[in-house]
């Protein structure tokens, strides 16, 4: 099969969207065709996006094409199951009819509805994991049929700990928040793990393809079944993407001095967290970049206030490029919400981590970063889940400080700097494991 056409189908957030889309133009790179699809009222982001020349975007409904905040209405994830099902079947029947038979699938995690379409429709699929493999791992514990931990017991404590091979013991902070009942999603997501592991447990020749660095998880990628490494999906080069006056800004500030600080697209700090991080990045004295969203609310007196406060050493924006931000020379510190994104993007980019942990995977991703990656630290939250502005400046002195825990970081940054850049370069394993991937889908 010289040029395949390559199906991939992903939930609207960005953080689904951003791994698919670099996956897509790395399966353009090894000679095959593209579709990317994502739900109705996603549709708008792909088009928007610069960098999908020669890629197709399509689109599918989830029942609730009107409503970008679908996803938190009690019952969403069975709507999209049952309304997605027959829209996707759709699709890929439209593109069949249209002369663009779909070769292979590939969908990502929460969407593992897909796969029975495929299977149905006799198409090859594959799952990306747009988590860490480790993530998956727990995630296979706590959920698959045999002797998943939410399926021989009825009750979760707080005391409930769990040892996987190659790694520190993890203990319930350190778990992905929708693997534990405290959570509001827990029991659709649980189902929907469930429903990924019974298809994988089922299918005779699973494919797994991991958004990860060759070595950072290894025992994790082990136990995966026919696991495949693809990533970092991360952008390789600059997108050419407006720069705007922090650029500008950035220019202007020694090498390795600025700490940038961005909780994601998803992440919605309280008012406490808001004026403790203005606070600690201002009583820090270091210069700093700091990314607050503009959700269409009107913002704190409080906090506006503090925003005046600020001299020339701070930036407050709204939105920024990220992967450009961290690969600038005056950035030596990334304060982050630990999403797998932002954490690839500060592997890649060679930048040294403050993780500030909201939800779902983000809190193993920081205990991995700090227990055993070494690339960063873990930021301690108070009773009310507030990292005070007397923590951020201790984990800014710990990492950007110069000590010997800066020192230790600052290895290990180095390391996985290294080992990122050398699995996507040319003829690098991400695209060796890739290619190979794609000459044996029949």
């Amino acid at each position: 099969m010289s040029h395949p056409h390559v199906l991939l189908v992903a939930r609207h957030d960005y953080g689904h969207l951003n791994p698919i889309i670099e996956l897509a133009k790395n399966f353009k790179h090894a000679g095959a065709r593209l579709t990317v699809a994502t739900t109705a009222n996603g549709f708008h982001k792909l088009k928007s996006l610069p960098s999908l020349n020669g890629i197709s975007i399509a689109f599918f409904s989830d029942g609730h094409d009107d409503d970008v905040n679908a996803a938190k209405i009690p019952g969403y994830f069975h709507d999209l199951k049952r309304v997605g099902s027959k829209s996707l079947a759709g699709l890929i029947q439209n593109l069949l009819e249209s002369g663009n038979q779909v070769n292979l699938l590939v969908y990502t995690l929460f969407l593992p509805w897909a796969a029975v379409v495929a299977r149905e429709l006799n198409v090859p699929s594959a799952i990306l994991l747009i988590q860490s493999a480790t993530c998956f791992s727990i995630y296979y514990r706590f959920c698959n049929s045999h002797d998943g931990i939410v399926v021989v017991n009825k009750d979760i404590g707080t005391s409930l700990s769990l040892q996987l091979p190659g790694l520190p013991l993890l203990k319930w902070g350190d778990f992905p928040t929708f693997a534990l009942p405290t959570s509001p999603y827990f029991t659709d997501l649980v189902t929907v793990c469930q429903e990924h592991l019974k298809f994988l447990e089922e299918e005779p020749n699973p494919r797994v393809l991991l958004n990860t660095i060759d070595g950072l998880d290894p025992d994790s990628v082990k136990s995966i079944g026919n696991a495949i490494v693809v990533g970092p999906l991360v952008p390789s080069s600059s997108s050419g993407i407006h720069h705007g006056s922090y650029f500008q800004w950035l220019d202007s500030k020694p090498k390795n001095s600025v700490v940038y600080v961005s909780f994601g697209s998803t992440a919605v700090l309280s008012k406490p967290q808001k004026e403790e991080i203005l606070h600690g990045l201002m009583e820090s004295r270091r210069p700093f970049l700091l990314v607050f969203r503009n959700d269409g609310e009107d913002e704190h007196p409080e906090i506006k206030d503090l925003k005046e406060k600020i001299g020339d050493d701070g930036l407050v924006v709204g939105w920024c490029s990220q992967t450009e931000v961290l690969r600038h020379v005056a950035v030596g510190c990334f304060v982050t919400h630990c999403g797998w994104n932002s954490t690839l993007e500060s592997m890649v980019a060679g930048v040294a981590v403050v993780a500030c942990p909201q939800f779902a995977d983000q809190t193993t991703n920081a205990k991995m970063v700090e227990e055993v990656w070494g690339n960063g630290i873990r930021a301690v939250v108070d009773e009310n889940m507030v990292v005070r502005r007397d923590e951020i400046k201790r984990c800014l002195e710990a990492v950007m400080g110069g000590g010997q825990r800066a020192e230790e970081i600052k290895k290990s940054v180095q390391k996985w700097e290294k080992v990122a850049v050398e699995s996507v370069k040319d003829g690098g394993s991400s695209q060796i494991n890739l290619k190979r991937f794609l000459e044996g889908i029949s």
